[in-house]
């Protein structure tokens, strides 16, 4: 599986965007997809996922802000991020298919990984 993120920017704080994630490939298994985000130095942190099934987990920081979605048809995971803070400011990863055993909060659980989106939320 391929994974194609796009969508990033720089937004002021307040504003909106949204990013796509397209997966291509392997992608007649069913397989949940997730949201990640890294600044420099620092670990890769969970933000969003989606089961096949729609089940959504989202990380306290962004509860109420950010909005996962995906289109099983078209292959596409979405992550609408409204009321941006400078501290969303990251590189947005998307990531798909849970290994065995593995969770959907964690990194380390997914198989696959796009090349990611810059975010850059000015104040």
């Amino acid at each position: 599986v391929q994974l194609q993120a796009s969508g990033g920017g720089l937004v002021q704080a307040g504003g909106s965007l949204k990013l796509s994630c397209a997966a291509s490939g392997r992608t007649s298994r069913r397989y949940g997809m997730g949201w990640f985000r890294q600044t420099p130095g620092k670990e890769r942190d969970f933000v969003a996922a989606i089961s096949w099934s729609g089940s959504i987990y989202y990380a306290d920081s962004v509860k109420g802000r950010f909005t996962i979605s995906r289109d099983n048809a078209k292959n596409m995971v979405y992550l609408q991020m409204n009321s941006l803070k400078p501290e969303d400011t990251a590189g947005y990863y998307c990531a798909a298919e849970l290994r065995d055993g593995g969770s959907y909060q964690s990194g380390s659980g997914y198989k696959y990984w796009g090349q990611g989106t810059l975010v850059t939320v000015s104040s």
